[in-house]
């Protein structure tokens, strides 16, 4: 049985989403199912009711992929709740090279990171310094408040 991985992120604004996500994962919008000009018109051939779309979807993508065809898909749906606590999940965009890379070196590679990613529109939570275990995170969240870490 042949399996692949889509994760997908519940949200208030899959185009806001969509930017921000590219950029921190280097992935691109997917783009319409071969043969459509416009997500709208995809759906629109799949017979989805004009109604059934969520706000500013149809012409603008609400996933992303990976380029290199090696992540998995992220689709942003949206959903009219907001994020009311702690993610049960979270990703680890893990930068710094391992532990076989000077401490350091991790450390600038994470900084470098997590300054890129501010300037996308993610905020910090906190950071993790433990240097007795070798240990160096900063927890940012999305635009829409989702938690990840930077390693």
């Amino acid at each position: 049985m042949e399996m692949t991985l889509q994760l997908t992120i519940d949200c208030a604004d899959p185009q806001r989403l969509v930017e921000f996500w590219s950029k921190a994962l280097g992935y691109v919008s997917e783009p319409p199912p071969g043969g459509h000009a416009t997500w709208r018109e995809y759906w629109a051939a799949m017979g989805v009711p004009e109604e059934e779309l969520p706000v500013g979807a149809g012409d603008t993508p609400e996933s992303i992929v990976d380029p290199a065809g090696r992540g998995p898909r992220v689709w942003f749906q949206q959903v009219p709740e907001l994020k009311a606590t702690k993610n049960r999940v979270h990703l680890d965009l893990k930068v710094g090279g391992g532990r076989e890379v000077p401490s350091a070196v991790r450390m600038q590679r994470v900084t470098t990171a997590v300054e890129r990613l501010l300037e996308a529109g993610a905020s910090v939570l906190r950071t993790t310094d433990e240097p007795d275990m070798g240990h160096y995170a900063v927890v940012l969240q999305d635009p829409e408040g989702n938690e990840f870490c930077v390693v």
